[in-house]
């Protein structure tokens, strides 16, 4: 049992059932034994590969996007919300020298271990824990698999109300559990579910307010569903060496994460649009992109077109990846989000 196990259990002992949220919380950001505080978790050599990681293509489709809503805008800042290795904002700036455009780069990011790879990366990056703490004024903010990190809680539908999902103990061991009925009901039939993160909330709703003061964009990926693809259950999972694995073992040790409901996303924020990543990356040129590199390297073209499927393909991240774009108000349409 990992160093954490020891701790979860000691304040479900004293304090009670601990909500998912909790349990994300210290499995995820305990100072001394949580998993992005301790590791690089990126890569075949951890535990699970992002976008980013799978093609420079996916980062330098980001550029051209950051390239044209930025247009008119001036000096602006890129910020970027977990931005794990940098690899995305190191392609990405690529091509906005390209163009042209050289931002003031923030990143949002607590880990030590990936600040010194991003430092690596980015040269004269600027750091911040939180959006709040970076200078307001004309910005574009990136969020690569940053929403499904955050802390979530889990409802279910009983015969006799909602109850929160929650962890507890069964003879020392870590298990699952239901409170009791919560106050209020609904029309709601038993077997419904629903996941509810403030932090999440908080930060689109920062996200939105930032952009009301301040002309500016921010494109949010991430795995997610709409309404047509709402999965059958809660979509907390746990991974290793990127594999599946149980939620309870070893905590501490393996990345968790959930499904963004885009819909419900889209409704906190004004001006926005949503789409899959394989559109979203369709319409920014990708293929145009992947043909050039295979022409300019004939021997990596079976590589580029094995990520250009990965990226896009609607049985691999093209569908189950969700691309979410608002701009202020009075900006026009963001590209990438066309019929």
């Amino acid at each position: 049992m990992s160093a954490l196990a020891d701790l979860i259990r000691a304040e479900i002992r004293t304090a009670g059932p601990m909500s998912v949220a909790r349990f994300m919380e210290l499995c995820l950001g305990h100072p001394q034994h949580g998993y992005y505080v301790t590791r690089d978790p990126l890569g075949t050599a951890g535990d699970f590969t992002t976008a980013p990681e799978i093609s420079q293509m996916f980062g330098e489709m980001i550029g051209i996007w950051v390239a044209s809503v930025a247009q008119g805008m001036g000096p602006i800042r890129l910020i970027e919300l977990g931005p794990g290795r940098g690899t995305l904002m190191a392609d990405a700036l690529r091509v906005l020298k390209a163009a042209g455009i050289a931002p003031e780069v923030w990143f949002i990011e607590t880990s030590p271990t990936l600040r010194a790879e991003q430092a690596r990366r980015v040269p004269g990056a600027r750091w911040a824990d939180r959006l709040a703490a970076v200078p307001e004024g004309p910005s574009v903010i990136l969020a690569n698999e940053f929403l499904d990190a955050l802390p979530v809680h889990q409802y279910l539908r009983a015969a006799d109300g909602w109850r929160e999902r929650v962890i507890g103990l069964r003879e020392g061991a870590l298990t699952w559990g239901l409170t009791e009925p919560l106050p209020g009901q609904d029309a709601a039939p038993e077997g419904a579910w629903l996941e509810r993160s403030p932090q999440a909330d908080g930060v689109l709703a920062e996200i939105s307010a930032r952009l009301m003061a301040h002309s500016g964009a921010a494109l949010i990926v991430d795995y997610g569903y709409g309404a047509t693809d709402r999965p059958a259950g809660p979509t907390l999972q746990a991974v290793r060496r990127h594999k599946k694995v149980d939620t309870l073992t070893e905590p501490g040790t393996c990345d968790l994460t959930w499904l963004v409901d885009f819909d419900a996303a889209r409704r906190q924020m004004s001006e926005a649009a949503v789409t899959t990543q394989g559109m979203f990356l369709a319409q920014m040129g990708i293929g145009a992109r992947a043909e050039a590199l295979a022409s300019a390297s004939p021997a990596k073209a079976g590589a580029i077109a094995d990520a250009l499927e990965r990226l896009t393909g609607l049985d691999q991240m093209g569908s189950l990846f969700k691309v979410l774009g608002v701009v202020s108000p009075g900006m026009p349409r963001p590209p990438g989000f066309g019929d």
